[in-house]
């Protein structure tokens, strides 16, 4: 228990002592970056499911009416 209870405080103090923090504007305007693209990511990833959906539909449609 005592090597958990060291390995637990010695890595509050690597991140207290030695990271190195970005500003909170910084933060900020890459949280924002972050958001925006992960926006338009799902958007054309919902546009390419949606447009092989329709495909699909037809092409099943045409199959079953021929």
């Amino acid at each position: 228990m005592a090597k958990i209870t060291n390995y637990v405080s010695d890595a509050f103090t690597e991140l207290k002592e030695n990271v190195t923090w970005p500003e909170w504007a910084e933060v900020q305007r890459l949280t924002i970056i972050v958001a925006v693209f992960s926006i338009l990511f799902a958007l054309i990833t919902f546009g390419v499911d949606r447009g092989f959906e329709v495909i699909v539909a037809r092409i099943y449609s045409t199959l079953l009416n021929s």
